[in-house]
């Protein structure tokens, strides 16, 4: 198989690396904002090139798939082309900070274009173990977070370009409620800038906000986040049942009963597991085991987006969405 790449950041990088250790795949292309850092990457792959234009890269390259991995307010028009030449691709979250997701995902719908999304929270196994013990258990509601610091490159501190904390980076916390406990119908957010935009030059994303979720079941979640602090705290999700706690982090979880408390640790790369199966999904043109469809995270999507939206207003914004 021979792949693309869109971007050539952190998760270009990323995830290249995890495809140069898969048999039969091959990484043969970077499109990049200049040709210098799309040649850089490329040297790092045995035969791929470097380009600067989407179009000339996939007119230049037959490829099976392609992954972009770019800042937020660079989506669509890369979407948009990958569809009109039927390619399909594996994209980083967030979908965009606005609402062409929308159209896009009607577009890999009628063309049945298989997708995947970069929700890796889906891939861990600790997910799986909580699916799995929370079949058996009555779910009241759950508390989510994000706390951290400050990710220090320009576009994410500006409001216009990232879509603010919520939409770039608690969005997994987000997915991941969706994921285990159900679809949201209602969001209620509140959003301050305390501290960051005194400290950060050009800082317009808030730096503090809580959001309370409704969802279809009954249960209600709040999901807070911070970038104030000077190092990453935590970021996860507890879940509160009719037998204890179930908390979920990245690489942790604890079932707490009473005084009884038993951990499990993640044991496999979710990173390597979410390609695998994107890959083997291209490859057998059947979608069945990708847990993070396009059509699926632009739901998350829009859950984000109304959290901005009701920040703005100080109004509750209600949610349509199938389970």
């Amino acid at each position: 198989m021979k792949i693309g790449f869109i971007g050539t950041g952190f998760f270009a990088k990323k995830h290249a690396s995890i495809l140069g250790e898969m048999s039969g795949v091959e990484v043969t292309a970077f499109c990049g904002t200049s040709l210098e850092k799309a040649e850089g990457e490329a040297r790092n792959c045995s035969n791929a090139s470097g380009y600067t234009n989407v179009e000339e890269m996939l007119d230049k390259q037959k490829l099976d798939a392609v992954y972009i991995c770019v800042p937020p307010m660079s989506h669509g028009s890369i979407e948009q082309t990958l569809i009109e030449r039927g390619i399909p691709f594996f994209v980083e979250k967030p979908l965009g900070i606005n609402d062409a997701p929308y159209e896009i995902a009607k577009k890999i719908e009628d063309q049945g274009l298989i997708t995947s999304v970069g929700y890796h929270w889906r891939y861990l196994d600790l997910s799986k173990k909580a699916l799995s013990l929370l079949q058996e258990r009555q779910i009241g509601m759950a508390l989510g977070y994000w706390m951290g610091d400050m990710p220090m490159v320009p576009w994410w501190r500006d409001v216009n370009k990232s879509g603010g904390q919520f939409v770039e980076q608690t969005t997994h916390i987000v997915d991941l409620l969706r994921f285990l406990c159900g679809e949201i119908k209602e969001v209620y957010a509140a959003f301050s800038s305390r501290m960051m935009a005194d400290k950060v030059a050009g800082t317009t994303v808030s730096d503090v906000g809580s959001v309370t979720l409704k969802l279809n079941n009954g249960m209600i979640a709040t999901i807070s986040n911070t970038c104030i602090l000077p190092e990453s705290n935590k970021a996860g999700l507890d879940v509160y049942t009719n037998e204890g706690v179930i908390q979920i982090s990245s690489n942790l979880l604890r079932d707490i009963r009473g005084k009884e408390m038993t951990e499990y640790r993640n044991q496999l790369d979710p990173y390597l597991i979410e390609n695998k199966i994107f890959l083997d999904a291209v490859k057998a043109g059947d979608p069945t085991h990708i847990l993070s469809s396009y059509k699926d995270a632009v739901k998350t999507h829009r859950v984000t987006l109304a959290a901005a939206h009701s920040a703005m207003t100080g109004e509750p914004v209600p949610l349509e969405m199938e389970e």
